[in-house]
């Protein structure tokens, strides 16, 4: 009996938050651990089916590049990265639209809707709704995105699940990959989020002894890049998730996709697991 209280607590403990989100549209990025190991999987797949049935609207974004890197290796083509970001060539742009629109968007659809969920696995030359210009050879840079498209398939209950490719500018270009992180905090200012997320393969942001800071402003966060603090991988992430809330998200989010059920304990619990990022 102890336990099925405890149960129908837990449930009460979550209303507020899903008060707080009823009908809100929550942009999440998907990627890392969360996107490969099985069990990570099916947590992931029961987090969005549990948001998308208590009435809030999920958006996926997608990244892939561990996979894109080993199909790339097994074809023999070379890949090649400058200052963390991928340089995509005419060659390897095909393989990745491969890989993301073919292979990783259609498992991560499947997986929603065998639980139960109505998605959609869509791409920026779609309706042509993300338009990008080359950063780096094919590696884009988002020049617009037309939110409405994406929050008309939001209207019809669907969950669309995007993986980060973008339109060129004439008919025959192969389009651009975009970094996964960047396409989700552009996506979530379009559609007016409401909160974007990240998952990644840390705890969130930490401070020099490895504690997790578990709130962090604009502020706050230029100084821990200034002396270090935040570094490496980290900074894109962060940079993707400031941006997002300078152009009006209420807040950012990066939590570790290794923990099981995170995005509903970062989003309907008190206490949260990352770390929390707002302008001020």
């Amino acid at each position: 009996m102890q336990k099925k209280i405890q149960t129908v607590k837990t449930l009460l403990d979550s209303l507020p938050f899903i008060r707080k989100f009823y009908g809100k549209t929550i942009v999440i990025k998907y990627g890392g651990s969360a996107q490969i190991d099985e069990k990570l999987k099916e947590s992931f797949a029961v987090d969005i089916l549990m948001l998308y049935m208590v009435g809030i609207k999920p958006v996926i974004v997608h990244g892939g590049g561990k996979r894109i890197t080993e199909i790339l290796k097994a074809l023999n083509v070379k890949t090649e990265f400058k200052d963390g970001v991928r340089v995509t060539t005419e060659e390897s742009i095909k393989i990745a639209e491969m890989v993301l629109s073919g292979e990783i968007n259609k498992e991560i659809v499947n997986m929603l809707n065998q639980h139960g969920a109505k998605a959609i696995g869509i791409n920026g030359k779609d309706m042509s709704f993300m338009k990008a210009k080359s950063l780096i050879g094919y590696t884009g840079e988002i020049t617009s995105i037309d939110g409405v498209f994406i929050n008309k398939l939001l209207s019809e209950n669907l969950i669309p699940v995007i993986a980060p490719i973008a339109a060129g500018d004439s008919p025959t270009h192969p389009g651009y990959n975009i970094n996964a992180d960047t396409a989700a905090s552009e996506i979530a200012v379009a559609i007016d989020a409401k909160r974007v997320i990240f998952l990644t393969d840390t705890p969130g942001v930490l401070d020099k002894e490895g504690n997790l800071l578990s709130s962090l402003s604009s502020d706050e966060i230029e100084k821990l890049k200034n002396d270090g603090t935040i570094a490496g991988g980290m900074i894109p992430k962060v940079d993707a998730a400031l941006n997002a809330v300078k152009k009006g998200v209420e807040k950012a989010h990066i939590i570790d996709g290794r923990v099981e059920h995170s995005i509903l304990l970062e989003l309907l619990t008190s206490e949260g697991i990352g770390t929390e990022i707002k302008e001020k």
